[in-house]
């Protein structure tokens, strides 16, 4: 019978060939066999079952792309500043945390004056347009945020789009950026004009004529652009966001009236409010509002994570509801153990997608109140045989958010979490402060041991030629192999594989041979195999990039299991590693059981390959190692160490012979000391500052 991953492995699979076929249809042959929320939910939803199942990602998956790759029937452009996308909110606390992370990064109290613009989120497709003298000289799709496609001819026929820039003081060099998107009613005129096709939103028929290759084709399709920011210039704009899109519509660009400067998170929620009321009257598409940090100075200081900037956020609009019964609720066991609840619902659509699973997050979910009592859903408990709306949180993720209890039936009862492991009888215990119950079986949970192992031998960890899922079941039921380091003394059971279907003595020698080749390994590859929860390919190679080589890396994470101690504020300053995922790193290694599994997988390779940070041209500090101390009075803690990061260093948390610089602020106690002691050279914040904006 098929597993629960087996379900999800299958569900991935689906979704994955459901986006790559859209992409074909929509970008390749202009022949869209899905609408724009169809698609985007596709994606979305595969996005999502890949972080939480990692392990079951395709090394090909369609999500690891921003945009989608240019066509090889237009000419290919390089953009000089990347196109980014931006992070999403679904509710007033995102917004609240959003503004609150921007005013911890910068310093900037909660009483000081912050400026931000709330503009409408336009439902159409992104185009860079260069312009040199005043003349559009090239217009360019996003295509995957650093390559996208020359549509320079069909741009001019873009009727709102100036040729030429009016105004005064225009920069030699301005890339404006903006939404290219058809109004309901051209979109309308388009469908019942003959053309033959119906086309199914004003997104995808916007999409459609602006990559066409004939631009005549173009020319009969109305289109429209509203300009909201830029990219390459050879001279600033303004000192604000506001201020800059200003600029624009004085060269002769339509920006959207409804854009407006805000200070408070409630004008904010004010602004996304009153534009969503407005929807519907606006004549073309909008799914949500962005709000920006107004300060340009500011933007350039809270910069950007890997594919989003932090002074951005996307505001979404609320996701369709449906009502379905509930018919039953299963428990998954992840790879780390955790007791997963899955509603098993009635078939419903919802927001164009067919929903027949849920989210139930954890007990405390199902039960309706907190660890602490808070109540949720008004304190509803969910059972069995309810009626439940479901909703899709960002259209993503279906989830429940409210009972029926007029619906419930006499003979309902509470649903009882289960105090044992469903996979393999363990005791299933939770911590205080978790929110999720977890088997304490380990490697003795059938549900864990062999999803640790199929995630140890994928392609982004260890990639062992010849040894894949089926392969690892095998030799998992058989007895050979019950944890990672097993693998590389699979040659112990020459004999018995020799005598195994399908293997011979050349698949034999091979598989033993490629099992042989990963005892050298690099760095990022082996963090990402150990399977640690939260730590995924990306966080692996910054984890790797910063400690460098593995007794570094494990003598960090023994360190920072004191959370008041530097290792742990060096290990959270790292870009892209939070609190939640560094406190999951410490915690494996912590645990007596999952660290002696991982020292007797490292006893069996024969060489680790330390990882380097990438080298950035012209950066003064550029494999350096700094140590900051004492008070920065101009920059955060934190904002300074993502500087140097940025600029090619490695931060420590403490001064050692390996240290090539000391940033000391007031206060620097005994690390200015040994720096004196060891010839460490010392600079204070203003030097920094220099070398920082420099």
């Amino acid at each position: 019978m098929a597993g629960p991953d087996d379900v999800t492995r299958a569900r991935i699979d689906d979704l994955a060939r459901r986006v790559e076929q859209a992409n074909a249809d929509y970008h390749g042959a202009d022949a869209p066999t899905i609408d724009d929320a169809d698609y985007d939910a596709l994606k979305r939803e595969l996005a999502t079952l890949e972080a939480e199942f990692p392990y079951l990602a395709r090394v090909d998956s369609p999500t690891g792309k921003v945009g989608a790759a240019p066509s090889e029937a237009f000419r290919k452009v390089a953009h000089s500043v990347r196109m980014m996308s931006l992070e999403n909110a679904f509710s007033a606390q995102d917004v609240a945390e959003f503004v609150a992370r921007v005013r911890s990064f910068l310093n900037i109290p909660a009483d000081a004056t912050l400026a931000f613009t709330a503009e409408p989120k336009i439902d159409g497709l992104s185009l860079a347009i260069r312009y040199e003298n005043g003349r559009l000289v090239q217009a360019a799709t996003r295509g995957d945020g650093t390559t996208g496609e020359d549509v320079t001819a069909n741009a001019l026929m873009i009727r709102d789009l100036p040729r030429e820039l009016t105004g005064d003081a225009v920069p030699e060099l301005v890339e404006v950026r903006g939404e290219v998107y058809m109004t309901h009613a051209d979109f309308a005129a388009l469908n019942q004009g003959g053309e033959g096709r119906v086309f199914a939103n004003p997104r995808n028929a916007a999409g459609g004529a602006l990559r066409q290759l004939d631009p005549a084709v173009t020319a009969r399709r109305p289109l429209h652009f509203f300009a909201y920011g830029w990219g390459a210039l050879s001279a600033p704009l303004a000192a604000t966001q506001s201020g800059a899109v200003e600029r624009l519509r004085g060269f002769g660009f339509t920006t959207n009236p409804l854009t407006r400067v805000c200070h408070t998170t409630d004008d904010l929620i004010a602004a996304w409010t009153d534009i969503e009321q407005r929807r519907a009257t606006l004549g073309y598409d909008i799914d949500g509002v962005v709000y920006k940090v107004d300060e340009l100075a500011l933007q350039t200081r809270l910069g950007f994570r890997s594919t989003t900037p932090r002074w951005a956020l996307a505001h979404k609009f609320p996701a369709q509801t449906a009502w379905t019964r509930l018919d039953r609720i299963e428990i998954q066991v992840g790879r780390t153990g955790a007791l997963s609840p899955v509603a098993r619902l009635t078939p419903v659509t919802v927001g164009g997608v067919v929903v027949s699973n849920a989210t139930l997050h954890n007990e405390d979910y199902i039960a309706g109140r907190a660890a602490d009592g808070t109540p949720i859903r008004d304190g509803a408990d969910i059972r069995e045989g309810d009626w439940v709306r479901v909703y899709r949180a960002g259209d993503v993720i279906p989830k429940i958010d409210a009972v029926d209890m007029d619906r419930r039936t006499p003979d309902s009862v509470p649903y009882a979490f289960p105090q044992l492991c469903p996979a393999c009888g363990s005791e299933a215990v939770r911590e205080p402060a978790d929110a999720v119950r977890r088997c304490t079986g380990g490697i003795a949970c059938p549900a864990q041991a062999i999803e640790k192992l199929r995630h140890f031998v994928s392609r982004a960890a260890f990639d062992i030629e010849g040894l894949g899922s089926r392969q690892v079941e095998a030799f998992y039921a058989a007895g050979w192999i019950a944890e990672p380091a097993d693998i590389f003394a699979l040659s112990r059971h020459r004999d018995a594989l020799l005598g195994t279907p399908g293997y011979g003595e050349k698949s034999v020698t091979a598989l033993l041979a490629g099992i042989e080749e990963r005892r050298v390994i690099a760095l990022d590859r082996l963090i990402f195999a150990l399977g640690i929860r939260h730590v995924g390919e990306q966080a692996a190679r910054l984890l790797a990039r910063r400690y460098h080589d593995w007794p570094a890396f494990v003598a960090a994470m023994d360190a920072a299991h004191d959370e008041g101690s530097d290792a742990w504020r060096d290990l959270i300053a790292i870009e892209g590693v939070g609190a939640v995922l560094a406190r999951s790193l410490v915690t494996s290694f912590a645990q007596d059981g999952e660290r002696a599994a991982i020292d007797r997988l490292v006893a069996q390779l024969s060489d680790i390959e330390p990882v380097e940070a990438p080298s950035i041209e012209g950066s003064p500090i550029a494999g350096l190692t700094l140590v900051f101390t004492g008070t920065l009075e101009r920059m955060t803690r934190a904002e300074a160490k993502v500087r140097a990061e940025a600029m090619g260093a490695k931060v420590a948390g403490s001064v050692s012979a390996r240290t090539d610089l000391l940033v000391a602020g007031p206060g620097a106690g005994s690390k200015a000391k040994k720096a004196a002691e060891l010839g460490v050279r010392v600079i204070d914040e203003d030097e920094w500052l220099k070398i920082a904006q420099g």
